[in-house]
């Protein structure tokens, strides 16, 4: 999983909400809603990316 928001390079920060498509593209929730839920990279889906646990 990439750390850093494609599009915007902000990075989510690791208990943060994120978005993650088949192909790894990340992506922040506000770009995420402004590609109406299609990455713009690939064409996947992102969903919520899973959360870390340590």
């Amino acid at each position: 999983m990439r750390g850093i928001c494609e599009r915007r390079e902000v990075s989510p920060t690791s208990d943060g909400a994120a978005f993650i498509c088949s192909d790894e593209c990340t992506f922040c929730p506000e770009c995420t809603a402004a590609t109406a839920g299609t990455c713009p990279e690939c064409g996947g889906e992102p969903v919520a990316r899973p959360r870390r646990t340590i």
